[in-house]
This record gives structure tokens, sequence and C-alpha cells, in this order.
């Protein structure tokens, strides 16, 4: 009975000896520990089921058979034969292989039976047609037609890390049995395996219904994938591009022939794209309406001339931003831009007085009604008159930095812009007093909004000025940060002004309850909006002034950084302002106990309500604001340091509709 224990000698556990003649060789097989305790019945071989096959001296494993093996090709063969539909996304969810060959199959190259169509699916197709360009692709499966529409109403925005080949081949295959790519963003890309044209190759094949792509920052992507976008996209409407240093004319020129609705293209900060894909654009693209071009260095005189030329009866809106043209470019525009309505000129450094002068006078912006010019040194008083004079139907006109614009060029454009409706100036300094009121007085009847932002030629001091008539059509007057505008000037717009609905005076430190009661008061229309954030000089007389002349109408005051404004005011608007819905008394004196005024108000229903930095609000206020919770929206309780954190996680919690900052 010992030996057949005994391990520790030679002899054998069986007759036939063991199937071991090297002892190290067993550990190929099994590994025993030191005190394991193992019966072998005598004569009986072990049964061994684990996928293993002895040969010569080693064990090798089984492979099961996988289709896996078959090279790419062989691999595209048999999955352009499989059903399409719902189940590609089974397929596609296999391997990453299968996903990236499967998004790779164009539509022509599936093979499917034609089986004839039925009466409906006849139908769904004359429906399309009439809709005109929805694509639709019958498949058939085991003789069965299945109708696959892609009408491109799906959207898909990739941003960051999320921008991968992987995310555009899953998206690839994912949408076109419901409903199909309409608009694909991809905003940057993954830093390792971001997206490159291998991605874009894949959107091409298999969404033939995309009609908006943007690509902003994918340095990875170049003209290769642009190209399989206009072979595989002929629906694309809308092109931007941004930051794309490898994409060049090639890709433009292939996008304006394959894609004949192209509608709008935006162009920035793209260093490889110039004349050439401007070009194209106008020669092929008999669809464009819109064309925006920034920061392109390769974009001249040349580009912009072929492009005017060809599509200018066509285009309605063009802007031009931090390109080197000159006066020429601008002769073109005011020439050939026959159907442009919304102009925007930006940061061109070479363009001179000559230039506007020029655009002005070519008679071809008839029907110009939106103008924004910014940064544009060339703008002078001389060339501001002509473009008055050229442009009939003016409605919109902003100027912004422009230095050498002073009271007579504006004067001057007041009196002969017979349509303007809205001014807009911003940062421009030689405009004082006389040509603001100058712009009043000679845009009778016309004008309804007017604004002032960062002007620093304004002085607040007595002067004469002829009052021939009021400004009865200015409803919108907004004057920021304008720091000489005071009392003295606000006493005339009191005069001027009498129809006004929204006043902004933010920023305007000089003003006083003085200087600002005459204009309040005249106002016969009634005002809707008044922001007074930053005239800390305005007490609580002229608050209350506002509410009880105003308050039948009045749907926002914004008070921010008024600190005399008290618990008055609040008495006051609670009292009078029935249809207040925004409120911000944010850094001003009120308490407590004005809270609980605004929340006993029966008629007041407001929605934002703002109360950050107030010092003197407390944990008292919280029933109140609970009270007030059932119609906010939105609560503002920022930098209220006597406001506790728990305070705050119970109007979190209680007020689960309302968007609260704390």
């Amino acid at each position: 009975m010992s030996k057949l224990f005994d391990f520790a000698g030679d002899a054998n556990l069986f007759p036939g000896g063991s199937i071991y003649p090297n002892l190290k060789e067993s550990r190929l097989f099994l590994s025993l520990g030191n005190h394991v305790d193992i019966f072998f019945t005598p004569r009986k071989r072990s049964c061994i089921s684990a996928p293993f096959v002895f040969s010569d001296e080693i064990f090798v494993e089984k492979q099961s058979p996988s289709i896996d093996v078959l090279p790419a090709e062989c691999l595209f063969e048999v999955l352009r034969r499989l059903p399409q539909g719902k189940e590609k996304s089974i397929y596609a969810s296999v391997s990453k292989r299968w996903l990236m060959l499967l998004s790779n199959i164009r539509r022509d190259e599936i093979c499917s039976k034609e089986a004839a169509p039925s009466l409906e699916t006849e139908k769904k197709l004359t429906l399309c047609d009439k809709k005109g360009g929805s694509v639709g692709t019958k498949v058939g499966v085991e003789g069965e037609d299945q109708e696959v529409e892609a009408d491109g109403c799906l959207s898909r925005c990739l941003e960051g890390k999320k921008g991968t080949d992987v995310r555009l081949a899953a998206i690839a295959v994912g949408t076109g049995h419901c409903g199909g790519l309409g608009k694909l963003s991809i905003r940057g890309s993954n830093s390792t395996c971001g997206v490159t044209n291998l991605g874009l190759k894949a959107i091409a094949s298999s969404c033939p219904s995309l009609k908006v792509l943007s690509l902003w920052n994918v340095s990875s992507v170049g003209d290769e994938g642009l190209v399989e976008i206009a072979n595989g996209c002929c629906l694309l409407e809308k092109l931007d591009l941004s930051h794309c240093p490898n994409i060049s004319d090639k890709a433009l020129l292939a996008i304006a022939k394959n894609c004949p609705n192209l509608m709008s293209v935006t162009i920035d900060s793209c260093s490889n794209i110039g004349n050439k894909s401007l070009q194209a654009v106008g020669t092929y693209c008999r669809s464009l309406r819109s064309i925006s071009i920034k920061n392109c260095p390769l974009v001249s005189d040349q580009g912009i001339a072929n492009l005017l030329s060809l599509a200018g009866n066509i285009l309605t809106k063009l802007k031009l931003q931090a390109l080197n043209i000159s006066d020429m470019s601008l002769a073109v525009i005011g020439h050939y831009g026959k159907a442009v309505t919304d102009l925007f000129l930006c940061d061109l450094q070479y363009v001179s007085e000559k230039g506007f002068w020029v655009m002005g006078n070519g008679q071809g912006l008839q029907k110009l009604r939106s103008f924004t010019l910014t940064s544009c040194h060339g703008v002078t008083d001389l060339g501001l008159e002509a473009l008055g004079k050229g442009c009939p139907n003016l409605k919109r006109f902003c100027l912004h930095k422009c230095a050498l614009l002073s009271d007579i060029g504006l004067v001057s454009f007041a009196k002969v812009a017979q349509s303007l409706e809205s001014l807009q100036l911003e940062e421009c300094h030689r405009v004082t007093q006389s040509g603001f009121f100058g712009v009043l007085v000679n845009c009778t009847g016309r004008l309804k909004a007017l604004a002032l932002a960062n002007c620093l030629g304004f002085k607040d001091s007595p002067f004469g000025f002829p009052l021939m008539a009021r400004c009865a059509s200015l409803q919108s007057l907004s004057i920021r940060n304008c720091l000489g505008f005071g009392n003295f000037s606000l006493a005339i717009l009191g005069k001027l002004c009498p129809q006004l609905q929204y006043v902004d005076l933010n920023g305007l430190h000089g003003i006083t309850d003085e200087g600002l009661l005459p204009l309040i008061e005249i106002c016969e229309a009634g005002l809707s909006k008044v922001n007074l954030s930053g005239c800390v000089n305005l007490s609580d007389k002229v608050i209350s002034v506002i509410a009880k002349l105003h308050g039948s109408t009045l749907e926002l005051l914004n008070l921010d950084g008024c600190k005399h404004i008290t618990d008055e005011s609040l008495v006051a608007i609670a009292e009078h302002c029935s249809l207040l819905r925004e409120l911000d008394v944010s850094k001003s004196a009120v308490t407590d106990s004005g809270l609980v005024v605004l929340a006993c108000a029966v008629q007041l229903n407001l929605q934002i309500l703002s109360i950050s930095g107030c010092s003197f609000m407390s944990d008292k206020s919280l029933p109140y604001l609970l009270k007030m919770g059932r119609t906010l929206l939105g609560l503002n309780i920022q930098h209220t340091n006597a406001i506790s954190s728990s305070m705050v996680d119970l109007l979190v919690e209680r007020l689960w509709c309302c968007d609260i900052l704390s």
C-alpha cells in the first residue's frame, strides 16, 4: 500500500510507465504543488478535454475557424452582399475591422437583387422626388424590397476627443437607416487618433444626404477627404472650413464642380486656399447666396474680382475680414454687388478713403440693407457720405473702431441715408454730442434704434443746439460706457425722443436723478425695458417714478451696481409693475424686508431675479424665495455671503424648475 503513494522514488504509478521520461517536460501539461494529494486509477489513461493537441513534445492550441482570417478584399465582397438597413449596424458591432469596411461600402457597390417596386414604394419614390433632393435607395433582401430613406434629418457634432475616424464610421453606418445624416460638425479632434481623410471617406460613402459640413481646427484632414465628400455628398448646401491648413484649392474645386446646390461657404484661417477656389465657386455654384472669407493670406484682389464678377448677381451676403485686398476689391464690390443685401468688412488694412468713395459711387449696392464696418482705417467723412448716397435702401449701419470718422461725416451720412432705421457706433472717438444729436435731427421719421458704445469724445458741458424737429420714430436708445455723456445730454434727449420703449444707459457714472427724470417723464409710449446697470448715482426717487409711470408696460429692469437703491424701490416695483418679468438688483442696498414685499405682491410674477452681491440678504429670505419660486425660472444669489450653503442646498432641492446660480 505504501508503494501506491510513494512519489519520491523511481516507482511508476502504473505499469505503463510515465508519459514523461523527463520530469521537466511534465510541467508543460500540469504543475503540481508540494502538498497536493492526487489518486490516479491504475491502467487508465487521463482524459484531456482542453483545446490542445499533442504534437511531438509540445501542446498546440486549436484555432477555431473564423471569417476574420480572410483578406480585406474577400471580406469586403462578403459584407457588401449582406442585408442592409438596421442589420448593417449589427454587423458593424462585430469588430472595428468590420465597422471600417462597412462604412466604406458605397451604395453603388452594394450587391442586391432588384425586384419590381410595389405600388406603395413607387408612391414614396414619387413623393421624395417632389420634395426635391431626397435620396432613396432600394435594398433587396431575399426577394423583398426595403425603402431606405435618407432625407438628411439627423445632426451630429463631434468635439475635442470625440473626434475620431471610428466615431465617424459609426455615424456613417448608424444613420443610414433612420433618416440619414444631414448635418455634421467636427470641432477639433483627438490628438492621438483624430479625424483623418479615412473618416470623411466613410461619411462620403454612406451619407449621400449630407447638406451641412463644418470642419473647425481639424489639421489632419486634407484634400483627399474633402474630394471624397464632393464625390459622395452631391446635395451639400453649406460648407464651413476653419483652421484647416492641409485643405487647398484642389478640394474646393471638387466641391464646387460636384455640389451644385452649394449655397453658403465659410473659409477661416485656411492658409492654402486662395484665388482659384473663389473663381471655382463663382463659376460652378449657381445657387450661392453667402460667402465669408477670413484671414486667408493667398486671397487677393484677383480672387474677389473673379468671385463678384461671376456670382455678383446671385450673392446676397458677403463677409471679408483680415485679407490682403486693396481699393480695387471695394470698387469691384460697388460695381458688381447688385444682389448683395448684407455686407461685412473688417480689418482691411490696405483699403483707403478712395476705395470707399469708389464703392459708394459704383451704384451697384442698390439692394444693400445691412452694412458693418469694423477696424477699417480708410473710413473717412468723404467716403461715408458717398456710401450714404450709393446705398439708398440701407437700413442698418454699424461702425466699429473707425478712428478718422468725425461729426461732419456722420451728419452728412444721416442726411443722405434715406432708409436708415438702425445706427450703431462703437469706439468712434471723434464723434461728439454735435454728431450724435445731428443724426437724431436729420433722421426724423425713420430712425428706430440708436446705439453708442465706448465713444470717448463726449463731454458733459452745456452747449447750444437748435431743436428743429423731434425724432418721434426712435424707439430704442442704448448708450454704454460713454463716460462724458451726462445730465446735459440727457436733458436734450428728453426733448427729442418722446416714443422711447427701450432705454439702456449702462455704465454712465455721471448721470443723476435730475438728468434722467426729464427723459423718463416724456416717454409717451411706455417703457418696456430699462437697463441702468452701473449708474451708481441714481436713487430710489427715479426708480419710483419709473414704476409709477411705466409699471403697466415695464417687463425688464436692471439696477445692477446701483448702490443707493434700497427697499423703497422694491416697494414701488411690487405695487405698480404688474408685467415685470426680469429684475436685477445686484450689488444694491436691498434687504430681506424688500424681498418680503416682492413675495407678497399678488400681481407680480417674476421669472428672473438677481440679488447677487447684496450684502444685506440672509437666510431670513428663504421662505419668501421659496414662495416666489412658483414662477421663477432663474435665480442668481452669487457672492451673497450672508446666505448659508445649507439654504442654497434647500433652494436647489425645492426649486427644481429654477436655474440657480450660487
